[in-house]
């Protein structure tokens, strides 16, 4: 609301019904209770049942160098963070990498590269279990020889 509709609306002169404007009684947001609620559609986060659990990994796809806040704010509460470095130029990865460096090793943390640009950051407390390929095990599970 503009400066003037608002000193309008403060003397009784018009309306103050700038709220009514933007919502509708028959909105839903399409959300079920548990769902989580990001407003970043870039930041993925399980739901409040993995919370309580102790099971949650957050995706971040960055754009820019400004979303490396969102990877910060996940890892210093603990979350895994995986790390969709894609959608970004060159020097803006490496800025993104560089910040991410900082946080694991402040937080004691780790990181670990899943693909071309993808990265886990894993907490102190969580330990990766990388599986063998099948080939390679020697358990005997699906040996064929």
């Amino acid at each position: 609301m503009g400066s003037v509709r608002k000193a309008s609306a403060w003397l009784g002169l018009v309306d103050d019904n700038e709220d009514e404007r933007y919502y509708d009684d028959d909105y839903s947001d399409g959300t079920a209770p548990g769902d989580a609620w990001v407003t970043d559609p870039r930041v993925k986060v399980a739901p409040d049942v993995a919370v309580e659990k102790g099971r949650r990994i957050g995706t971040v796809t960055p754009d820019s160098f400004r979303d490396a806040r969102a990877i910060g704010e996940l890892f210093r509460d603990g979350v895994p963070v995986i790390m969709n470095l894609t959608a970004m130029e060159a020097g803006d990865a490496k800025r993104v990498v560089d910040f991410a460096a900082g946080l694991i090793f402040g937080l004691r943390g780790s990181i670990e590269r899943v693909s071309n640009r993808v990265f886990l950051l894993s907490p102190a407390d969580t330990e990766v279990v990388s599986g063998e390929p099948a080939a390679h095990r020697s358990d005997g599970f699906f040996n064929q020889s």
